[in-house]
């Protein structure tokens, strides 16, 4: 956990508890580990203190449920004292798996599902709570954030609503289009990018990268990855390039224009390794169409790093395009919910973001600075520069 002399002497909002959503909860209880574990080693002033209660404890996660009725009516209860706590609310809105019953027949809880679980949540807090925190990493309705026609704005509607109802901070990873802060221009809106994970897991895998405009490319989908993309490149000191996505805006599939074409725009590409960025692989068909034609255009080697793996269509897609060798590896964070099939592909690989996350909570637990959980470009090109000299990412 970086900058730990911070927190020595920070007083704690309130005793902390993390309310962990069923949808979320394989990534939770790795969180409260790592708090567990923080909040015993940091060597705090106040963890000695009778009256900061709660400071060190054995686990920091509330007794919390959000069962069903028959009918499939539901609510969401407490059952322990929150009055007074640092509550953090752990959600994961995209998490299929999860079932319930209505009258006998079976439902797999959809994103409206599970945005009404947190809802209930809040609500069962019934203003005991000190502070309300929302941890909802992919963005509720994050693609339906702007509206250019006769149509619902239901992001934007969804922060107002949760600050309606009290909460006093929200935290994001990697928006779609983080603009949708507006909507809530007095509250806080925290959207974490996640470079130096997606770095990291990609040279603990590729023993043989080098790491220059030479040799590496970062590529953007389309255009609405092209920030990222350039902040990814700039850091790792290496060209980027972008597709943008040709449309059919006569047709109407499935609630979008269909693509009729990716087309490039970058330098010629032969014998370079490319690393496709994005924040989301969805279906997962324009992903590997992208790395099709770059490898048509003789890239060497394709990477894919997104933030958040859906998969919605399945696997087969990506093993059939793995087998034709349009890419190498696919990176995703543990932000979302993933079958368990998809840890025996050869070509995944995970970016572990909970310890990321902890150190989120923590800090904010004690209101000091969220910078100190960022990783600066200074300390990224420090791993680089030891990763092109073959030394271990991590001094001794």
């Amino acid at each position: 956990m970086p900058n730990l002399h911070s927190l020595e002497n920070a007083l704690p909002v309130a005793p902390l508890k993390l309310v962990v959503m069923d949808s979320a909860r394989k990534m939770g209880e790795e969180i409260n580990n790592y708090l567990v574990e923080y909040r015993k080693s940091i060597n705090n002033k106040f963890s000695k203190e009778t009256g900061i209660q709660g400071y060190v404890e054995d686990s920091y996660l509330a007794k919390a449920e959000c069962p069903r009725f028959g009918t499939g009516e539901g609510k969401g209860v407490f059952k322990e004292s929150i009055r007074g706590k640092d509550l953090f609310i752990l959600v994961d809105v995209v998490n299929h798996s999860l079932t319930y019953t209505v009258n006998g027949y079976v439902n797999h809880k959809s994103p409206d599902d599970h945005y009404q679980d947190l809802k209930r949540i809040i609500a069962a807090a019934t203003g005991k709570a000190h502070r309300i925190n929302v941890i909802m990493p992919f963005l509720y309705e994050g693609r339906q954030h702007k509206r250019s026609t006769r149509e619902s704005l239901d992001c934007a509607f969804m922060l107002e609503e949760l600050y309606s109802m009290g909460i006093d901070n929200f935290i994001t990873f990697d928006a779609h289009d983080p603009r949708v802060a507006n909507a809530i221009p007095l509250k806080g809106f925290d959207n974490y990018v996640t470079p130096f994970q997606f770095i990291r897991a990609l040279l603990d895998v590729e023993k043989d990268l080098v790491i220059d405009k030479d040799h590496l490319v970062v590529i953007s989908p389309d255009e609405g990855a092209l920030n990222r993309t350039i902040y990814f490149a700039n850091v790792l000191g290496v060209n980027t390039g972008m597709f943008y996505k040709r449309r059919d805006y006569t047709t109407i599939v499935n609630g979008k224009n269909p693509i009729v074409a990716h087309e490039f725009l970058g330098d010629k590409l032969d014998g370079k390794d490319v690393i496709i960025l994005d924040d989301m692989i969805s279906s997962g068909e324009s992903m590997i169409d992208t790395a099709r034609q770059l490898k048509e255009m003789n890239a060497k080697r394709v990477f894919i790093c997104c933030t958040f793996g859906l998969f919605t269509n399945g696997l087969k897609a990506f093993d059939d395009a793995y087998e034709k060798g349009y890419f190498e590896k696919v990176i995703t964070t543990n932000l979302n919910y993933l079958p368990a099939e998809i840890y025996e592909r050869p070509y995944y690989v995970q970016a572990n973001m909970s310890k990321f996350v902890a150190s989120i909570i923590d800090f904010m637990n004690h209101d000091v600075s969220t910078e100190n959980v960022q990783t600066p470009p200074e300390k990224i090109q420090k791993i680089l520069s030891r990763y092109n000299q073959r030394l271990p990412l991590d001094e001794d």
